[in-house]
């Protein structure tokens, strides 16, 4: 594909403006109206404020505590936002402490503060790793239990602030499982439970008009390759016919809890046929693969909260605690044309899974020779990693 065609996709279907079968009972897909059509071709990080998440900021304040020789630079952490994970049932019920915090923080500025939430709970959950398997399971009643319980519990809260601008970040993981980890028994079983629930939890937030809805998109580690973005992209048609059409979302999250580097040549020593050797390209070649496919004007948000430094892995495709990350690009909107938000959508900090082979969920890949030692269970504070991105920020803090 010539450059020309690239740069006229993108100026056409990425430019930013200024500013039902299978779904469930009762839950047929219907048609966006003009406000959800217009929400999906708008930049929900234009023009607010980013909610501060005061737990995260107590997180920081006790590790600049614990390292007074670090801590001017630890403390410049609090002014950054990150990601709240609705990784449970049970933590779905924290939505009205965030946003009362976050409807104060708006008021006290008088300019709208905009929270991002991942929906992370599918049943039968990342079906190709261990240390982020989930708590539903499909042959336990998971698909109901995630309907009922987990996906209109969070509409029925976030209802009730209508005046905050929210964005959501739809499974991360999931729909790209489907297009290369088919090979594996238990995502061929998680196949057609990923496409209807993806669907009904975009169908369902996409009622409320303040909210913003992203599907996970992977990385260029995982989906950079022509044929494997190929596929994706046909699943993600897919589930998005299913939701009622491309207008149901804004577009797509990228780097979700990775490291890529968003412009060096990170992974093409390891990697040499793959096309899509930093992140930023990654996205350019996605949104011209998508926008070939009849999904257009979509944005991005990638994930800068680990990946200030390229080429700290040997191997692409390890994921866990990577040694020798650091703080990247900090949170902003429109960094590029194409580009919605940098934003730290993993917080960083929190682990992603144990090293420790004898506990629960224990992943392999935690215990590589590139994971750092010491590691508690996937989203407990780890303070020592995030000292080693604090002091391995680039650009620096």
């Amino acid at each position: 594909m010539t450059n020309q065609r690239v740069l006229a996709i993108l100026a056409v279907s990425l430019a930013l403006p200024a500013c039902g079968a299978g779904l469930g009972k009762g839950a047929a897909a219907p048609a966006p109206d003009s406000a959800r059509a217009a929400a999906a071709h708008r930049n929900p990080f234009l023009d607010v404020n980013f909610f501060l998440n005061p737990e995260y900021v107590e997180n920081v304040e006790a590790t600049a505590k614990a390292f007074p020789s670090d801590a001017e630079a630890i403390r410049k952490v609090k002014q950054y936002p990150s990601g709240l994970w609705l990784d449970t049932i049970a933590h779905v019920e924290f939505i009205p402490k965030w946003l009362n915090e976050a409807r104060k923080q708006q008021q006290a500025s008088g300019k709208p503060t905009l929270s991002l939430f991942v929906v992370y709970n599918m049943p039968n959950r990342d079906c190709a790793a261990k240390s982020s398997a989930g708590e539903l399971r499909l042959d336990q009643n998971g698909a109901t239990r995630y309907r009922n319980e987990y996906i209109e519990r969070i509409v029925t809260l976030l209802k009730a602030y209508p005046e905050l601008p929210i964005v959501t970040i739809v499974e991360p993981d999931s729909l790209p499982n489907l297009a290369t980890n088919m090979n594996l028994p238990s995502c061929k079983e998680a196949h057609d439970a990923y496409i209807e629930l993806t669907a009904y939890a975009i169908q369902r937030l996409a009622s409320l008009p303040n909210v913003s809805i992203y599907l996970d998109a992977a990385h260029a580690g995982w989906l950079g390759w022509n044929d494997n973005r190929e596929k994706a992209v046909k699943v993600f048609k897919k589930v998005l016919k299913l939701a009622g059409g491309v207008d149901m979302i804004r577009g797509f999250a990228t780097n979700t809890s990775n490291y890529t580097h968003l412009y060096n040549r990170d992974g093409m020593a390891m990697e040499p046929t793959d096309p899509c050797y930093n992140e930023l390209i990654y996205v350019k070649k996605l949104a011209v693969m998508l926008s070939d496919h009849g999904i257009r004007d979509k944005g991005f948000i990638i994930d800068t909260g680990r990946n200030g430094k390229g080429g700290i892995r040997k191997v692409w495709g390890h994921w866990c605690n990577i040694k020798g990350a650091g703080f990247g690009e900090r949170p902003r909107a429109a960094p590029e044309p194409f580009v919605d938000a940098y934003f730290w959508v993993k917080p960083p900090g929190e682990s992603d899974g144990t090293s420790d082979p004898t506990q629960p969920r224990f992943d392999a890949e935690c215990a590589s020779n590139e994971s750092r030692e010491g590691a508690p269970q996937a989203g407990v504070w780890f303070q020592n990693y995030f000292l080693d991105l604090v002091r391995n920020a680039v650009p620096p803090l």
